[in-house]
């Protein structure tokens, strides 16, 4: 009798996992949490969590009238290709089809096999062209490219600050170099004359004394962070405005005002870098959800204003058709079915939810979110236009 006992228990408890398995959604990360470059990744993680305990606290994510909860399956990658293709194959043996990053063009191409493999769709923030377009499929781009906003930024400065000459320095590895020589090419279509396009840095540098003096002597009206960390920007910016350098400086990539104020001060005052949902254009459902997120962490990064979207986006999309809950095919043909949600991120009213990319990369396999550069100025950012990709 005791072993029949045993026995239905066991049979119970099983059942009861299998269950509970089926009522949660779990959306994995890949991306960098440790080093230089933690905060791309933090701010990923920390988006993902404050919008799964939203929808949680309310009993979790409705999808064809039923419940589940959202989990968030966090792997640091170390900014290290060969740790990213360990923590995307933990993702395909945990059978998870949704995966947010990596946050650069190395370790984005290095999962890009196993996500393609194992079918994961997986939303990097890594401006390599090759990981959108055909015959690449699963992987959509989770901001704006560089190459996207820079033209706009260039041409604003050009005609609103008199900006007619431009230098650019970057870390000499192949993100930021890729970077680079696309914005060499989109500063020489606007005009633009290039005093310096070949200033490098190792990653790991802290004194940037010998390679900023140079191009400070050529006294260009704007200069280029191309792919420049959250580490390492304000140690460039530091420099070049002790060295007496009173030009624009900008980056396409996002940062954080916070980690800006710290490590630079007022020397980052007129530093120009990428935005997201920003505050000017934040729905009082964002204000909200800025407001979660400082109280749960003890402080809020601008990047997350960039990293807000793309869990809403996965959810958004299987909400529209259930089936991709465990099918990632069935979430691209969606994708591609010009599809659109609401977003209620934004004031606007009319603003939507949708998959954009066809420009750029011959397919919609980037989220469409805004294009909104920031200044910097005195601890905060503040937007000067917004914009969009198509």
């Amino acid at each position: 009798m005791m072993k029949k006992f045993l026995k239905v228990g066991l049979v119970t408890s099983l059942l009861t996992t299998t269950l509970f398995a089926q009522d949660s959604i779990k959306i994995g990360f890949v991306g960098t949490l440790s080093g230089a470059n933690a905060a791309w990744g933090t701010s990923n993680v920390r988006s993902m969590e404050t919008s799964a305990d939203i929808y949680n606290a309310k009993g979790g994510v409705e999808i064809a009238g039923k419940k589940y909860k959202v989990e968030i399956v966090p792997f640091d990658d170390a900014f290290d290709p060969k740790i990213a293709v360990a923590g995307m194959e933990k993702m395909a043996q945990e059978g998870i089809k949704y995966v947010v990053g990596p946050n650069d063009d190395a370790q984005a191409i290095a999962v890009k096999p196993i996500a393609e493999k194992n079918k994961i769709v997986y939303f990097p923030y890594a401006f390599d062209k090759s990981l959108y377009v055909k015959p690449a499929n699963y992987a959509i781009f989770g901001m704006i490219a560089s190459y996207q906003w820079e033209p706009s930024v260039y041409k604003w400065l050009k005609e609103n600050k008199g900006v007619k000459t431009i230098s650019f320095i970057a870390a000499n590895a192949a993100d930021p170099l890729n970077q680079r020589d696309n914005g060499i090419k989109i500063a020489e279509d606007l005009g633009l004359k290039i005093l310096e396009a070949k200033a490098t840095y190792k990653a790991d540098t802290r004194d940037f004394y010998s390679v900023i003096t140079p191009i400070i002597k050529k006294k260009p009206d704007l200069l280029v962070l191309s792919g420049v960390s959250p580490a390492t920007a304000p140690l460039i910016i530091k420099t070049a405005r002790e060295l007496g350098f009173k030009g624009y400086m900008a980056a396409g990539t996002a940062l954080d005002a916070s980690i800006l104020k710290e490590g630079a001060g007022d020397a980052a005052n007129g530093f120009i870098c990428q935005g997201g949902a920003d505050a000017s254009i934040q729905s009082e459902k964002m204000e909200k959800w800025v407001e979660y997120y400082t109280k749960k962490y003890g402080e809020y990064n601008d990047e997350s204003n960039t990293k807000v979207f793309a869990l809403e986006y996965i959810l958004a999309v299987l909400k529209s058709n259930p089936k991709a809950i465990n099918n990632a095919d069935e979430f691209l043909k969606t994708v591609d079915s010009n599809w659109s949600a609401p977003n209620l991120f934004f004031k606007d009213k009319d603003a939507k939810l949708k998959f954009v990319g066809k420009t750029t990369f011959g397919q919609n396999r980037q989220l469409g979110v805004p294009l909104t550069p920031k200044v910097y100025e005195n601890g905060e950012f503040k937007t000067l236009f917004v914009g969009s990709a198509d």
